[in-house]
């Protein structure tokens, strides 16, 4: 994925992870380490933390590395979160959304290493995803795209990776393993519940097109019949070209856009810009990346229900 980091260089990143374990010991075992004496799971951002605390209970730890309001691709892995990250006893990331995670987990040495992303299946997104995009050739600001990590926006695919998490922990703590599988069945049910209500919610619209700043909302549009048009490729934060803004505006006009939707975490300059230019809303639409104050929810479930609130008035369910 094209995102901008400013990494720690790995000979910097190498030299903390060494002080880290010289000076802790028990990083890997799989009795949990922390001072709770709950099983120490590190996530790398808010979805990995929250399959983390619904799978775990009451009998995991959790601390994510980004915190709240932070913007995950800009994340960068200090010293501290290094050396915790080491005294854990699993890391629950998703490999290719941040570089700075990937090559920490890397070179750490904790027992149990869990990739989201091989959990489930990725595709290759752009900037334009789904029905519509695929009926006319690629435009002059269309993205060739490239692996898409924003599985957690598709119950489906989140549903698959809850699956795997807790098979993990029932793997690296066999002492809760029946709660683990428990607590993972009645996770997937209520992601099952949210799929269903989505694909009833987006059946009937008036038009199966919407516009948003970040290429996020791929496995979305795909699941449910509907076309993800952004400013932006899986980049949030790269500037998008006068010929894509353009093709935006022919878009909107003629598939009945009546909504430009933008996200908290990054500047909505952008999106207000289009949409005053081609008389447009402007309305959120959330990647769930992370959940602060200014969040329509105070979890997953709330945010992606306001979510399905958002594109069924954009859209115009009938």
């Amino acid at each position: 994925m094209n995102v901008r980091q400013r990494l720690i260089p790995g000979t910097a990143l190498a030299t903390a992870t060494a002080l880290g374990l010289g000076a802790l010991t028990g990083c890997s075992s799989d009795t949990a380490t922390n001072s709770s004496g709950k099983f120490d799971v590190v996530a790398s951002f808010y979805p990995m933390a929250f399959l983390a605390e619904q799978i775990g209970g009451t009998y995991v730890h959790v601390t994510s590395l980004t915190q709240p309001g932070q913007e995950p691709h800009d994340l960068e892995i200090s010293f501290k979160q290094t050396v915790q990250l080491d005294k854990s006893d699993a890391v629950l990331y998703l490999k290719g959304l941040q570089p700075a995670v990937d090559e920490a987990v890397a070179q750490s040495g904790v027992g149990t290493k869990i990739d989201a992303a091989s959990l489930t299946s990725l595709e290759q997104h752009g900037n334009e995803v789904g029905g519509h995009a695929a009926e006319h050739d690629a435009h002059e600001g269309e993205e060739s795209g490239g692996k898409d990590p924003h599985i957690w926006l598709d119950p489906v695919r989140y549903a698959e990776v809850a699956k795997g998490v807790g098979k993990a922990f029932e793997k690296a703590d066999p002492q809760h393993a029946d709660a683990y599988r428990k607590n993972t069945d009645a996770l997937v049910k209520k992601l099952d519940a949210l799929d269903t209500r989505y694909e009833q919610g987006l059946k009937n619209t008036k038009s199966k097109v919407f516009i948003t700043t970040h290429a996020a909302f791929g496995y979305l549009a795909e699941r449910y019949g509907l076309t993800e048009e952004a400013v932006n490729g899986l980049d949030p934060e790269s500037e998008p070209s006068a010929a894509r803004v353009r093709d935006l505006q022919k878009t909107a006009k003629a598939d009945g856009v009546s909504t430009v939707f933008y996200e908290t975490l990054v500047s909505d300059k952008t999106a207000k810009t289009i949409a005053e230019d081609s008389n447009l809303k402007t309305d959120v639409l959330d990647p769930i990346e992370g959940i602060t104050s200014r969040s329509r929810g105070t979890d997953y479930f709330q945010v992606m229900e306001a979510n399905l609130k958002a594109l069924q008035t954009a859209l115009g369910t009938k």
